[in-house]
């Protein structure tokens, strides 16, 4: 099996290294030949065999000012990208994500190869905003491999194939509270102070909008609470300017950088009492930790302008979308603000309705996505192989 893979950010990344993974696993037990993956992706990608032909992180862009200025480069890498997958004529072409470059490269690969099999991993949020979108990815995607169990129906109902094979966070194994406690002691954090988890986004531009938001509610949420302690995963791209920001803050934040490992860092988010973080996938991350939340997030402003008027639901965490309910509050666009925010936080730091609400719908929601089942990224393997009309072994 030769496939061309592409991913656009540190998730994707995740989602394609363990689609590797498990179509490794499944050519050895059906006696098949180890598959031949080429394309795009980041260090966990890599990690499984991929020669990344151009660093992930250039594609991590978000919002319609952000892109403008980076265009001419995008392009380039687009047009080089689906040359690329002419010259491969892999099996399958494999978008992660990140659909705004990804589906561009399949159709120009496809001028190139009329036959080429597109699989698309993680349904477009059609459900949100934009309901157009799936009719238009069909013209480029015959499958897609959803996260969510209710996407599906939208994207049968574009014209393309759909399996839901769970979401990644559902199957991680629940940190313990004896490995949680090891983590503040290994940090220098007494075992009764508060502690916040702060997730500012992995993109440079979300980390520089919120970044000053979330230092005003953690000074706020500091004045309130002594003794606060902040933990603060980052990524090596934003990292240096992640550092510098939170130097000044209240609450000696325990950065998780570079450095540390995805045990490390699910041991941080459930050494946490709560958590202050971008929408997006982190919540999942935070509710398979089992941290109680608010979810805050800025756009610029011309964006802000533009998704009002697309938005089809009345909240976009996906803790709450799934749960269907809406136990997670939101603090979005203008409404994020810190004075807005930090009561809302701080109701969290002791027990009541709030957090136990919460706790509630992170249980119903991890359920829904999988948990007790088999892996996603075995299940997400298997789907392929189906799909290219290789069956399980």
């Amino acid at each position: 099996m030769r496939l061309f893979l592409i991913a656009g950010e540190p998730s994707g990344d995740a989602l394609g290294a363990a689609l590797m993974a498990g179509l490794r696993a499944e050519a050895a037990a059906a006696g098949e030949a180890t598959p031949q993956f080429d394309g795009v992706g980041g260090p966990l990608m890599a990690a499984q065999g991929l020669a990344s032909r151009f660093p992930m992180h250039e594609l991590s862009v978000m919002g319609l000012a952000e892109v403008l200025p980076r265009y001419p480069a995008l392009r380039r890498r687009m047009l080089a990208t689906a040359e690329a997958v002419a010259d491969m004529r892999p099996d399958a072409l494999v978008t992660i994500d990140s659909p705004d470059f990804c589906l561009r490269v399949a159709a120009r690969a496809r001028r190139a190869l009329p036959d080429l099999r597109v699989v698309h991993y993680v349904a477009p949020q059609v459900w949100a905003w934009r309901p157009g979108r799936a009719k238009r990815m069909a013209r480029h995607v015959d499958h897609v491999l959803a996260l969510l169990p209710f996407e599906p129906p939208y994207m049968e109902a574009a014209g393309m194939g759909c399996s839901f094979v769970g979401h990644p966070v559902a199957a991680r194994a629940p940190v313990t509270a004896n490995e949680a406690a090891a983590f503040r002691d290994a940090s220098g954090i007494a075992r009764d102070a508060p502690v916040a988890l702060v997730l500012p986004g992995s993109r440079r531009s979300e980390v520089a909008r919120h970044l000053p938001l979330f230092g005003a509610v953690i000074a706020g949420l500091a004045a309130r609470r002594p003794g606060l302690r902040v933990i603060l995963p980052t990524l090596a791209s934003v990292e240096a300017t992640v550092r510098e920001a939170v130097a000044g803050w209240p609450g000696a934040a325990v950065i998780l950088g570079a450095e540390s490992t995805p045990a490390m860092r699910r041991t941080g988010f459930a050494a946490a009492d709560a958590a202050l973080a971008v929408s997006g996938t982190v919540s999942l991350d935070v509710a398979a930790a089992g941290v109680p939340m608010v979810v805050a997030y800025r756009l610029n402003p011309l964006s802000e302008a533009i998704m009002s008027r697309m938005v089809r639901i009345d909240t976009v965490t996906l803790v709450n979308l799934v749960s269907e309910t809406r136990a997670v509050p939101e603090f979005l666009g203008r409404r994020a603000t810190p004075q807005a925010i930090l009561p809302a936080f701080d109701a969290l730091f002791e027990p009541g309705p709030a957090r136990e609400a919460q706790i509630a719908a992170m249980d119903i929601a991890l359920d829904r996505l999988g948990r007790g089942g088999p892996d996603p990224g075995l299940r997400a393997a298997q789907a392929l192989r189906g799909y290219l009309g290789r069956p399980a072994a």
